[in-house]
């Protein structure tokens, strides 16, 4: 098997279930004319994302990394008129190219982008009279994966699904010697997870056109 293998089925189950899409299209495109296209989860994955927040009936969506709105706009599409995503993204020229996409896609009512370092907001929505998240997806800079983790606990409720991406890192999860911040980012996270009572996870790994990584998913089976 090899990384072509792997992009030509992302292909066919794209091309298969799927549809050509001008908004998530330009969202892709800004990525790639800002060269962050290998950091954008594939269309495969935005789909994902959304059937599972459909399948818990997400009414309240909480998203840690906007990037430039791709899958804010997959899980906003999920939410009917009186859902709400909060979209959190640390970089100001990314958080309006954002907003512009989110835009496009008629998604403004029910999308905010709150731009600012996302423990500073994190700990800004916890003061808020807001009613727990149902559905969180986390994927922004991994050193800060496991700290995020402790706000993502208490903006929740049982019944809650968190998912997380990039956990597996090309294998190197696995290393507990490393030195990369990242991986040890996400080792920490892991294990906070595997220790955290109110958490039933799992990880799975994936291949494809983003090459070898995985994400956790997470039911939160208890209340504080």
């Amino acid at each position: 098997m090899t990384e072509n293998t792997w992009i030509a089925v992302d292909d066919y189950f794209e091309a298969l279930f799927t549809s050509k899409d001008k908004d998530l299209e330009a969202a892709l495109d800004t990525s790639a004319g800002a060269g962050m296209t290998t950091q954008q989860i594939t269309a495969s994955q935005g789909k994902f994302l959304a059937i599972l927040a459909q399948s818990i009936g997400a009414r309240s969506i909480l998203e840690i990394g906007t990037l430039y709105g791709y899958s804010a706009i997959w899980l906003g599409r999920t939410l009917s008129q009186d859902g709400k995503l909060i979209s959190l993204e640390i970089d100001e020229q990314r958080a309006k190219t954002a907003r512009r996409n989110i835009e496009r896609a008629g998604l403004e009512k029910v999308v905010e982008i709150r731009q600012g370092p996302a423990l500073e907001t994190l700990s800004q929505l916890a003061t808020e009279e807001h009613a727990p998240f149902d559905f969180v997806f986390v994927d922004a800079d991994k050193p800060n994966y496991r700290a995020y983790l402790d706000w993502v606990m208490k903006l929740t409720r049982r019944g809650s699904l968190i998912v997380a991406d990039n956990i597996v890192r090309d294998g190197t999860v696995t290393q507990a010697y490393s030195r990369d911040e990242k991986v040890l980012g996400v080792r920490r996270f892991n294990s906070a997870v595997a220790e955290e009572r109110r958490l039933n996870a799992v990880g799975i790994q994936t291949v494809g056109a983003k090459g070898y990584d995985g994400f956790l998913v997470a039911l939160v089976t208890a209340d504080k």
